[in-house]
């Protein structure tokens, strides 16, 4: 199994990364950041206000004063801190970014911006990897965070941005499962339509670098006893690496799901920028936050 345990050692061995964070005055943040200089992981640039990250940090982690680790820059607003966040990995003074206390939308309008932004002409897609204790395995989840419902070729981008990560960390030809609610191509059901699409663009060529069949339920995606059971087939079926959602609700209802009830943990990061971004929920742990960073680390360039 791929863990995050590996992952932070392979982030570890990532030299000189520097990751920019957009209102980075939240305790939660912090206490990933504190977390991920500790294991040696990254340099910090902290955007925001200056006076309350600064009492954070005195009050929680003084060490990181000493640490000679973190450059904090303020920012008045949070409008401010994701612009002055988003250009310092646009200008190359870091090469990821991290979301703290801010909303997505001003975040995701920087990265976005024609003019410093990192657009890639990629679709952006959100990738979160579950080390997930009822499989004893690593498994990810895709898209549950940023496309609300993809057409075909979105989902062609979305495959390649987590092929790309699931490469980063070790898994060199990922099984990847188009999850729909049923096995058979069914022309009510447009999941259908387009996982037997994307299985046949993969074996065409068009979609390189992992195995695509589907259309597949989620239980014949992950569990070999179910796949044999219901005679569903193929190098995919059981052993999948990559779910492939068919609406941003169903990536979210799975991703909480395997959260909240499977007690699993993950990290997951935004691909297809220029540059890794780590756009964990504000109510996310520091580890989960510290399990992206490192993610991230590990895909940035």
């Amino acid at each position: 199994m791929v863990s995050f345990r590996y992952i932070l050692k392979q982030a570890a061995k990532k030299e000189e990364v520097t990751v920019s964070v957009a209102g980075a005055e939240d305790l939660e943040v912090l206490h990933a950041v504190h977390m991920a200089i500790s294991s040696e992981l990254a340099n910090f640039i902290l955007v925001g206000d200056e006076r309350k990250i600064t009492e954070l940090i005195a009050a929680n982690f003084p060490e990181l004063v000493e640490s000679g680790s973190v450059v904090i820059r303020h920012a008045v607003s949070s409008a401010e801190a994701a612009m002055k966040a988003v250009k310092a990995v646009s200008e190359g003074e870091a090469s990821v970014l991290m979301k703290g206390q801010i909303e997505t939308a001003p975040l995701l309008k920087e990265v976005l911006n024609k003019e410093y932004g990192l657009r890639t002409g990629s679709v952006l897609s959100h990738v979160a990897l579950f080390e997930v204790p009822s499989l004893e395995r690593s498994i990810f989840v895709t898209d549950a965070g940023m496309n609300v419902e993809p057409d075909l070729q979105q989902k062609v981008h979305i495959i390649r941005n987590a092929v790309e990560i699931a490469h980063v960390i070790g898994i060199n030809l990922p099984r990847v499962a188009p999850l729909a609610a049923v096995e058979v191509i069914n022309s009510a059901m447009k999941a259908t339509i387009d996982a037997a699409a994307l299985t046949q663009m993969n074996r065409r060529g068009q979609i390189t670098g992992c195995i695509v069949d589907g259309p597949l339920a989620l239980d014949n995606a992950i569990s070999m006893e179910a796949a044999k059971h219901k005679s569903v087939g193929g190098e995919v079926a059981g052993r999948a690496d990559i779910l492939v959602v068919p609406t941003l609700e169903s990536g979210n209802i799975l991703y909480k799901s395997l959260m909240y009830f499977g007690n699993s943990q993950v990290g997951s990061i935004i691909a297809g920028a220029k540059a890794p971004i780590v756009l964990t929920s504000r109510a996310d742990s520091a580890q989960s936050k510290l399990n992206s960073l490192a993610l991230a680390i590990c895909s940035s360039n």
